[in-house]
């Protein structure tokens, strides 16, 4: 047994199910994220991998089966729990809010307000605090963007999705998520995306990395889950597996070594 192995895994499903009606999204999957590793998530369209993700997000109670952290048993009943333990994600839609400002998009939904009465009865934001944590926090993910008093309507594909980035880095001291990063990005934009995830898993916070893109899951990733038919058919190494046999795997063509089934990697 290898110390990764001997370590359990920051976030782990066993067993998971849920189903829609006759439609059954996620089959009694398993997952799991070791501490500090890029592990993307890949399968083909309708593999079921989103149902999966959502479970572990908090975004959708799984009919059956059990979701742990550090090997404690947790229930997330929504995204709210999850993000109480650590777990942050970045949709592919951003859910920024272009009108306001970096600052204010980075602790959108976390608001600090001033001391005293000026934040308990008039609710006035702390404005300078957010915007010099807001600052830190984009020169630690190595961002560069001048001010974050500017709009976010004003940044570049990538430096939006840098800044969604930064404020699940900001907060997600357990898990990111991200979904679909570089789907609608050009490729300077994309690399700027690939080099956030690196900053990110430098900072020791694993990532789990949901993409399309087999060549950015093989540029970034140290493990990669296989999903098919909702369930995790192998977990590979990237250093092991070539590309066309990561796509093998994900359409049913190849078959996993029993290390992969068992989700070895």
């Amino acid at each position: 047994m290898t110390r990764a192995e001997e370590v359990p895994p920051v976030l782990q499903a066993r067993g998971l199910v849920k189903k829609y009606g006759n439609v059954t999204a996620i089959n009694s999957a398993d997952f799991d994220l070791r501490a500090g590793e890029v592990l993307a998530v890949v399968g083909d369209n309708g593999a079921g991998k989103s149902s999966l993700i959502k479970a572990l997000a908090g975004a959708l109670v799984p009919d059956a089966g059990e979701i742990l952290m550090g090997g404690t048993k947790v229930h997330f009943r929504n995204t709210r729990d999850a993000r109480a333990m650590g777990i942050e994600t970045v949709y592919q839609d951003l859910a920024v809010v272009p009108a306001l400002d970096i600052a204010t998009n980075v602790f959108l939904g976390r608001e600090v307000r001033r001391r005293g009465l000026m934040g308990t009865l008039f609710r006035r934001l702390d404005m300078p605090r957010m915007r010099t944590e807001s600052s830190g926090h984009l020169s630690d993910l190595k961002i560069g963007i001048k001010s974050v008093s500017q709009s976010v309507e004003t940044l570049s594909g990538g430096q939006r999705q840098g800044v969604a980035v930064v404020r699940a880095g900001a907060f997600g001291k357990g898990v990111i998520i991200m979904d679909e990063p570089t789907a609608a990005l050009g490729v300077r934009e994309s690399g700027q995306v690939i080099d956030l995830i690196h900053s990110i898993r430098e900072r020791g916070i694993p990532v789990v990395l949901i993409s399309h893109d087999i060549p950015h899951v093989f540029e970034v990733s140290d493990r990669i889950h296989v999903h098919r038919l909702g369930m995790r058919a192998a977990v590979v190494s990237p250093k092991i597996r070539s590309m066309s046999e990561v796509v093998a795997l994900m359409t049913g063509a190849e078959q996993p070594t029993d290390g992969e089934r068992a989700g070895g990697g």
